[in-house]
């Protein structure tokens, strides 16, 4: 499904939005798809360049440095993700149903068409299960954190605690439980993807239904 909307990212994250040029959109669909191969450790502007036939003075450009691209991609995901929650709850007044919803679209927005076709959805899911905690696992995070680089994660944790109060208005933990919830959905699948014996999740031929379940038990446990 393909829905027509304008993904808009921190403007500190970058010199130039390469949403905003052939070049740059052949960026970051080159940057996806090198990020996912190698990681971002070995990632380098100038592996980027030969793969995009083009120049690292045209990549910087556009951004300053690999973390900050990092934090875009990231960034960019959890915007969709939560556009996606609310289109998909938009006309459900029921909180119980609201959050099995965000819980099912969290894990299924992989499947689902982005509103670029430049941006793999695959891929960049991939990245965020392997390498999201680093674009705010570092030193600077603080601040980072003052110039709003997180605040897509932010917003969406606050909407999914939002709905947890309202689901239990004395439950005494709501941000901490919608915070568990979307680093469960992707810690989870990257265990059971690496470290099987650490998940109970099985992954098995591409289905997402055991991780729904999971999210489901332990989501509703707790606020039970």
């Amino acid at each position: 499904m393909s829905v027509s909307v304008q993904i808009k990212v921190n403007a500190q994250l970058y010199l130039r939005d390469p949403q905003d040029t052939k070049l740059g959109k052949k960026l970051i669909q080159h940057s996806i798809e090198l990020i996912n191969e190698i990681g971002i450790e070995g990632f380098t502007f100038k592996k980027l360049a030969m793969r995009m036939g083009s120049t690292e003075a045209s990549i910087y450009r556009y951004f300053e440095n690999k973390h900050l691209l990092l934090v875009y991609l990231v960034s960019w995901y959890w915007e969709w993700v939560d556009f996606r929650i609310g289109f998909n709850t938009m006309n459900i007044s029921d909180p119980v149903q609201q959050l099995k919803i965000a819980i099912k679209t969290l894990v299924d927005t992989i499947r689902l068409a982005t509103p670029a076709e430049y941006v793999d959805r695959d891929l960049l899911h991939q990245i965020v299960v392997n390498e999201g905690v680093k674009s705010y696992h570092i030193h600077q995070v603080d601040e980072e954190n003052k110039l709003g680089y997180f605040s897509p994660y932010k917003a969406l944790n606050k909407k999914i605690s939002g709905i947890i109060t309202e689901i239990n208005p004395d439950f005494p933990y709501p941000c901490t439980l919608a915070t568990n919830m979307l680093e469960m959905s992707n810690n989870q699948m990257y265990l059971a993807e690496h470290l099987p014996s650490l998940t109970d999740v099985k992954l098995e031929n591409g289905e997402l239904e055991g991780l729904v379940k999971m999210l489901d038990f332990f989501v509703f446990k707790m606020i039970a």
